[in-house]
């Protein structure tokens, strides 16, 4: 008997503007997926590739300025809602012109077991969900912007690795990858996700728990990668990558991971329009067989990795007077060692133009990696570039250098200085209004470092000195993966005196001149996982930044019965199969740490005339200033 089709993964609704909205979903077998949107019905048939069946659908008359229940149909059988109770909404742009943007980074999907709770903590998207049905939708994100790590190929969970363990026994997985094992170090990926089947294990576990599910089929999201979506410190450095491109399995993995990239995040980035127009995504839906489709994705995979120019991960969305641009600063860097660029020239020049022809009250930056880094790890990062030149006859302390590189991490921004300053003069030219009207704010967004803190940016050239456009850097990481607490000490180190001195004279030492720009933690270091919100209304900016929390029954009692082994049975916690239940788990909520205005009346302007060089050179070292701000241990 065959088994009706059903959805696997989604429905994930990605774009939405005033009339269009695009719909992601991932289904058991080949079936025809239809949505209904009040008038509005489209059909299309599923495609497949490597085992796998997807869909994008795209609604194009949807009523403006209105929120639409929708159904998902498969065969002209009902498959979502599973709940009833909680349906799936698409909301095109309110009447007003205040957007909501939340966003974060690092998630690590596993189970929402209490064990696994305990372990790393609530999911802040879980709690958002939780949030988002007992408040007003208007109160509702209006987009997601997750800014990299979605899934972890080099960290599965237990659950994962024991089904890899498996396969691999069975014979299982690419041969490449097989051989590996018992390589040791990094030769050794036999326990890692390496092919496209693997990789949706990966997203199926992240995507699949009901409150995550129901809150990605209502909340649009725009998704960019970074380094786990392949391998940690990918591409970070031309070393790194001239050791992993010369083993044997480096090919399989690049297969898997950009092919269930382009597929499970980067189709639902695009615009109606540009969807359209992707000659990748234009080929595997016209391809005759679900082989010549695996062809055509694995060649593609694989050509992006070795010729740039292949695909743009990099991408913007305008939500009314605000334009998102959302940088790729991971798989399109420059590596020459004489010439580090964190983006190409192509995909750079792409920025320049996307930020500088934007007539918007508010431009917002996403990057996985953080710009602005606290500042001693800024300043050790240039200095670690400085003296890591790849040369074929490097010397001892170039050695040394890349080995602190890919021990630390020291791959952001600062790291490629080029860019780095490349990025404060594009700063410079849209604070100064050299090619249109100033906004009235530029928002960095970064994370990946494992911790959340908001930064004040003063950009110190001459000419945007009386400039009223403010300047802010937001880093939210994670929304679940907590940082273990050595590395904790090392950031709160970095912003106490005398480090961030010592190492910016290191930097010095080295050559590493001073960059047009000031900057200073204002609010945090927060470690807990978490989300941001930034609302934007008018020429105003504001950001809330609210953490997770589990509420463990009995007044805490059920945490520790969690550390005894056996006690608490791992189903208790687990999802079922008609959906999650509350009252089998502990409840996961989000409290407000903080609430700050970025701009409007009653603020000072982003630099003033009479502020004196120390206490610029202050802000540099990241002195902790007075915050604007209204906390609340409250839960919103």
């Amino acid at each position: 008997m065959t088994l009706p089709p059903e959805i696997l993964v989604g429905p994930m609704l990605r774009y939405v503007d005033s009339t269009d909205a695009t719909v992601w979903v991932e289904v058991s077998a080949p079936c025809a997926v239809t949505i209904r949107a009040g008038d509005e019905v489209v059909t299309e048939r599923s495609w497949g590739v490597h085992g796998h069946h997807f869909a994008v659908l795209h609604l194009c008359r949807l009523p403006e300025g209105e929120m639409t229940p929708y159904e998902v149909s498969l065969d002209d059988r009902l498959a979502w809602p599973v709940d009833p109770g909680r349906p799936s909404v698409i909301r095109t742009p309110r009447a007003d012109d205040t957007v909501r943007l939340a966003f974060g980074s690092c998630r690590r999907g596993e189970s929402q077991t209490p064990v696994a709770l305990r372990r790393i903590g609530a999911d802040a998207l879980v709690a958002l969900a939780h949030r988002m049905a007992h408040t007003p939708q208007e109160e509702w994100p209006d987009a997601m912007l997750l800014l990299g790590d979605q899934v972890y190929a080099d960290i599965p969970s237990r659950e994962i690795s024991e089904r890899l363990a498996e396969r691999r026994r069975a014979g299982g997985g690419p041969q490449s990858v097989r051989d590996s094992a018992g390589a040791g170090g990094d030769r050794d990926v036999s326990d890692e996700i390496c092919d496209f089947e693997e990789y949706s294990w990966l997203y199926h576990e992240s995507w699949r728990d009901a409150d995550v599910r129901w809150l990605l089929s209502t909340v649009p999201s725009c998704m960019i990668l970074d380094d786990h979506d392949l391998r940690d410190d990918w591409n970070s450095s031309h070393a790194w990558r001239r050791e992993m491109t010369a083993q044997p399995w480096w090919s399989d993995r690049v297969i898997g991971a950009f092919g269930s990239y382009f597929v499970y995040q980067h189709l639902g980035n695009l615009a109606p329009d540009e969807l359209e127009r992707n000659e990748m995504y234009r080929a595997l839906r016209s391809a005759g067989s679900d082989a010549e489709r695996e062809s055509l994705l694995d060649d593609f995979a694989l050509s992006t990795d070795s010729e740039r120019r292949t695909e743009q991960w990099s991408f913007k969305r305008d939500f009314g007077r605000v334009r998102v641009v959302m940088l790729d600063v991971r798989a399109s860097r420059h590596l020459d060692p004489q010439d580090r660029r964190v983006m190409d020239a192509n995909e750079w020049q792409w920025t320049r133009e996307s930020c500088l022809d934007a007539d918007v009250d508010h431009l917002v930056i996403g990057s996985s990696l953080p710009a602005f880094m606290l500042p001693a790890l800024h300043n050790l990062e240039g200095w670690n570039e400085a003296v890591s030149r790849d040369q074929p006859d490097k010397p001892a302390t170039a050695r040394v250098g890349e080995w602190i590189r890919l021990t630390v991490d020291l791959e952001h921004w600062a790291a490629f200085r080029n860019s780095f300053d490349d990025l404060v003069g594009l700063l410079t030219e849209v604070a100064a209004g050299d090619h249109g009207p100033a906004p009235a704010s530029i928002l960095l967004l970064g994370g990946d470092v494992h911790c959340s803190y908001l930064e004040e940016v003063d950009l110190t050239a001459e000419r945007v000195v009386d400039s009223t456009t403010r300047v802010h850097q937001l880093v939210m990481s994670p929304f679940r993966n907590p940082l273990q607490k050595s590395i904790r000490a090392v950031n709160r180190l970095s912003v106490r005196e005398p480090v961030p001195a010592l190492t910016r004279r290191l930097a010095r030492a080295v050559g590493v001149r001073e960059p047009e720009a000031r900057w200073r933690v204002t609010d945090g270091l927060w470690f807990d996982n978490g989300v941001m919100t930034l609302v934007l209304r008018g020429r105003r900016a504001s950001v809330q930044v609210d953490h997770a929390t589990v509420e463990w029954p009995a007044r805490g009692l059920g945490k520790a019965l969690t550390l005894v082994p056996g006690l608490t049975p791992e189903s208790w916690g687990r999802r079922r199969r008609e959906g999650d239940s509350l009252g089998r788990k502990p409840r996961q909520v989000l409290r407000r740490t903080l609430s700050k205005e970025l701009t409007g009346e009653g603020l000072s302007p982003r630099a003033t005339a009479d502020r004196t060089d120390a206490d610029r050179d202050g802000a540099l070292r990241g002195g902790a200033g007075q915050s604007t701000a209204v906390r609340t241990e409250a839960a919103r």
